[in-house]
């Protein structure tokens, strides 16, 4: 009954088998074991291209570090106004880009707006030395809405930031899902889109702690070399953050575990559109489904012991919840929310 959040998901047996492996013996220190070893490979396997894989532990500091090597200090991120990189990483990215400043774009359902990037971009003031310049787009994929940018979209705003001469991040903290939704590749969704650099999420999606910087431009790699180290991230027992990573993509488990997910968000909104009293807001195209319900149902769900957040926090006048489904999640808690839902509605 536990709807707040894919975080809120235990671990896939699978990766917590690789850790209990990755325990057997000794291995060398700061990245330099055999699993660790493996990682560029095994990514560049799965993205089509080469590629440096950088491992980390949380979501923001894989963000931060990321726009860091793109970004100076007197550059500008444009990201959408509701995106993590702006609204949940409590500054990291400005401190780690040395005091970049973040530039706010709108776009319906957490997608960047081309046309409101162009827009803010015409007025940035690229060359004026009284205003920060602009060097980098980060997209969220999926979105905080739950939408997903098609390969298409993604093309087209790349294109744009080229014309700027700017670089492309995606926060990919959601990326299993957004392909699972999507069908296209990763290579499609990524690199060859335009994306430099991404931050691939595997902790929302069953890992451990477990995040990886993916450089497209691999040039970028001596640079993020030393970042990495100062900011903590080159781990001593880096083996068990590598076996995470690994595990989390043999074999296709991470698209099965963001598919499962998937297919259960998808039921829930097909479930609440059929129920009198609920709209659906946005396109529920992930594994996070946004509802307007009235406040008494809202109320009563809440004091029958079912978790979720309101949309958007704080939670004080809306009656738009969030759900969001999980790996781990089973058929039946969707199924018992909706009964309850449309007896309530």
């Amino acid at each position: 009954m536990d709807f707040r959040s894919d975080n809120v998901a235990g671990v896939a047996p699978e990766i917590m088998a690789a850790v209990t492996a990755a325990n057997s013996g000794t291995a060398a220190a700061y990245g330099d074991d055999a699993v660790s070893a493996r990682l560029d490979d095994v990514y560049s396997a799965l993205f089509e291209t080469e590629v440096r894989v950088f491992p980390v532990v949380t979501g923001t500091v894989a963000n931060a570090l990321a726009v860091s090597i793109l970004t100076p200090p007197y550059g500008a991120v444009y990201t959408h106004r509701d995106g993590h990189l702006n609204t949940d990483e409590c500054g990291a990215p400005e401190l780690f880009t040395g005091g970049a400043k973040l530039a706010a774009v709108a776009g319906e359902y957490g997608k960047i707006d081309l046309a409101a990037l162009r827009q803010a971009l015409q007025t940035s003031g690229q060359g004026f030395v009284h205003a920060a310049q602009p060097a980098c787009v980060s997209l969220t994929q999926a979105t905080e809405m739950g939408a997903v940018y098609t390969a298409d979209e993604i093309a087209a705003i790349a294109a744009l930031a080229r014309e700027w001469n700017m670089a492309v991040h995606m926060d990919g903290a959601r990326f299993a899902n957004a392909v699972a939704a999507s069908g296209a590749s990763p290579a499609e969704l990524t690199w060859r889109a335009g994306v430099d650099v991404l931050s691939f999420g595997a902790t929302k999606n069953g890992a451990l702690a477990a995040e990886a910087i993916v450089l497209f431009r691999v040039a970028l790699a001596d640079d993020l070399a030393f970042r990495h180290k100062r900011a903590g991230q080159l781990l001593s027992k880096m083996r068990f953050v590598s076996a995470q990573l690994e595990a989390y993509v043999a074999d296709g488990l991470w698209l099965r575990l963001a598919g499962h997910a998937n297919d259960l968000a998808r039921a829930l909104a097909e479930g609440l559109a059929a129920i009198p009293g609920a709209r659906l807001v946005g396109p529920s195209t992930a594994n996070e489904i946004f509802v307007d319900l009235p406040e008494q149902v809202i109320d009563a769900l809440k004091d029958e012991g079912f978790q979720y957040y309101g949309w958007p926090e704080p939670w004080q006048h809306s009656t738009t919840i969030r759900l969001v489904t999980r790996h781990d999640m089973e058929a039946a808690e969707v199924a018992h929310f909706l009964a309850r839902a449309r007896s309530l509605c």
